[in-house]
């Protein structure tokens, strides 16, 4: 049952925390301004003219920029560029004939910020407005309106300023400069220095010191020599642990949780990493649409540091719907409702269901049904400590099978660090399947544990670090007397190149083996091995990847291998491509035979979103099965790994 034809999904999911996702139509809407059209998502402009743009400025003035970098090279020139509101707006009218002169005073302070940031101190900048210098216009200025008012920006970039000597004083005496990026001969930017006095204010607070501060950052240029003399000085003030932690603002939830879930205890060393990981946890409980640690000013009598977690609650109740189109699968829609805070500790109740393969499915009974109830309790017995309870009930039907299930489970989850979680639960399923190997019924028990190390800079757009899963899950099928385990692993890594990390180089492994059981067919087909699809090899179909028996049915197997390997190159700060190709064998032993890879290559294209790169890939399989797949086009928030 080989998947013919193309396929073409999309996925819209939110990061915790969201309330709704929307139907795609509605999504996705042209918006008419004046004679030109703006596409618009999630209400950010892609690309046109947003409406607000139109709207009548009082007094309107345009004006033509001309900017010259005189002998600053790509990298400055770029940078300088960047900066510039005159050039960044250009195609927007200011307000009035002064609007015109405060954007280029402005713009001239940027310009200058800019060169201060790049080391060059001796540069200078000129603008001037219909030929008059911006310094010898009068307070009042007027302009010839008849054509755009010309601006003219001259940058004289000047020579690259390194350090000459780094006297540090007070409690910050001792330390070496060149740990600061701050060693004789280096670049002397500004934005390296202000960062080595904050670095600094911020080792004496991870010293147990809530009042460090920097007492003094003199900078003093010699033009004769391109040279700067560098003084920063800090006192770090008195060791103090955390105090007393009050609540304020809660409503509805229970004050004693906040502050125990926030792990903030009193008499523990005092940590700005400690309060900041406090309020990152508290809002992913999605309880609160604001927190904010407020520290004491001063120590209390015991010579503690008294904090105020302040919380604003949002709505406990939300409701959702979605919709997705396949070229395959046909249209489908979801919905799903959801309370927050049940007993006033985060608890949360969310109850979903879903409908698929409408319009494609020649009649009911091949519909793609799901429904579940999900329950979370936070902190519980230890405020590490996750319980996680569901039941869902569901109905699979890719060209592999047509799976039907009920599944139970209860699982507790633990936060071993920041980066480290592990996970069990128990899991009791039944499940009726037409495939390959017939119409058969199973009752599986199975115990999933799982160890998830995250160590990326971003969960969701990383540009450096890893990513790694380890899974055990052994069980037992009753109908058969089977005993069986399932062993997963996987590992993803991310390195950025250039300036600003203007290419990420990313690469996934997974790899996966079935033990015990006998043959697979005593294995319900939902657990069984399968690859191919966006989450997997792209340019496949859904599950296309799989051992054939001699009908040329996907039976899955017992073992697997897949390999990803992107390149996500930035355009502009919005816009990036990226060609990847992914790779992958499927076999019936328990070890890959790699006698079958298949293998897909494509392109695609990201865009940024204060949620996530929005996701377009388009990829065709380089060694394609007869009468299969001949491309896929994948949509969806967020990397693809």
């Amino acid at each position: 049952m080989r998947i013919r034809g193309t396929g073409l999904k999309t996925g819209i999911a939110y990061r915790a925390g969201a309330v709704m996702v929307v139907a795609a139509a509605a999504a996705f809407s042209p918006v008419l301004a004046g004679n030109a059209y703006a596409f618009k998502l999630f209400g950010i402009t892609i690309f046109g003219k947003d409406e607000d743009e139109n709207l009548q400025v009082p007094d309107p003035v345009r004006y033509d920029v001309d900017l010259e970098t005189g002998t600053a090279d790509s990298d400055l020139k770029e940078a300088l560029e960047k900066s510039s509101r005159l050039v960044g707006d250009k195609n927007g009218p200011v307000s009035g004939d002064l609007g015109v002169v405060v954007k280029a005073r402005d713009d001239r302070d940027r310009l200058i910020a800019t060169l201060y940031e790049k080391a060059r101190y001796g540069g200078v900048v000129t603008i001037t407005i219909d030929g008059r210098n911006i310094d010898d216009l009068p307070p009042n200025p007027t302009f010839d309106r008849s054509k755009p008012v010309p601006v003219k920006v001259d940058i004289a970039p000047g020579p690259v300023f390194t350090v000459n000597e780094v006297q540090f004083g007070g409690d910050a005496a001792h330390r070496n400069p060149a740990d600061y990026d701050l060693a004789p001969g280096e670049q002397a930017g500004s934005l390296a220095i202000i960062k080595a006095g904050d670095t600094i204010v911020d080792q004496l607070k991870s010293e147990g010191r809530p009042f460090a501060k920097l007492t003094e950052r003199r900078v003093v240029a010699d033009h004769s020599k391109n040279t700067v003399d560098i003084v920063l000085a800090a006192e770090g003030g008195p060791v103090a642990p955390i105090g007393d932690v009050g609540v304020t603002g809660e409503e509805r939830v229970k004050p004693e949780f906040i502050q125990r879930y926030s792990r903030l205890r009193k008499g523990e060393a005092y940590s700005p990493v400690a309060l900041r990981k406090a309020g990152e946890r508290l809002r992913a409980l999605g309880v609160f649409s604001s927190v904010t640690i407020h520290e004491g000013d001063a120590l209390a009598s015991d010579g503690t540091l008294p904090m105020t977690i302040e919380v604003s609650e949002g709505k406990r109740r939300y409701l959702g719907i979605g919709a997705q189109y396949s070229t395959i699968d046909g249209f489908g829609v979801n919905g799903y409702w959801g309370h927050r805070n049940l007993f006033g500790g985060a608890e949360s109740l969310r109850i979903e269901g879903a409908v698929s393969r409408l319009g494609e499915a020649s009649d009911l009974g091949d519909l793609d049904y799901s429904a579940g109830i999900l329950f979370t309790k936070p902190a519980f017995i230890h405020p590490s400590a996750t319980l996680k309870a569901g039941i869902v009930a569901k109905t699979e039907n890719p060209d592999a099978y047509n799976a039907k299930l009920v599944t139970a489970s209860l699982g507790l989850s633990y936060e071993l660090t920041d980066q480290d979680t592990i996970s069990a639960a128990g899991e009791v399923s039944f499940e009726n399947d037409d495939d390959a190997f017939g119409n058969n019924n199973y009752l599986t028990f199975t115990l999933p544990i799982t160890y998830d190390r995250d160590a990326r800079d971003d969960k969701y757009n990383p540009t450096g670090g890893y990513h790694a899963t380890l899974s055990a899950k052994p069980g037992y099928e009753f109908m058969n007397g089977t005993v069986y385990s399932a062993f997963q692993g996987s590992i993803s890594g991310y390195l950025g190149l250039g300036a600003e990390d203007g290419i990420v180089l990313a690469g996934k492994l997974a790899a996966g083996t079935l033990i015990g059981g006998g043959g697979v067919e005593n294995i319900p087909a939902t657990q069984r091995f399968f690859a191919g699809g966006g989450g997997s090899v792209r340019g496949y179909g859904y599950q296309e990847i799989s051992p054939y028996n001699e009908n040329d049915d996907a039976t899955g197997g017992r073992s697997y291998v897949t390999g990803s390997f992107e390149a996500r190159i930035k355009i502009t700060d919005t816009i990036g491509i990226v060609p990847f190709i992914d790779v992958g064998t499927v076999s019936d032993g328990i070890a890959p035979d790699f006698s079958d890879i298949r293998a897909g290559a494509g392109a695609g294209i990201r865009y940024a979103t204060p949620f996530g790169p929005l996701r377009l890939d388009f990829a065709v399989p380089l060694n394609k099965y007869d009468g299969g797949t001949d491309y896929g086009i994948y949509a969806g928030i967020g990397q693809s790994f």
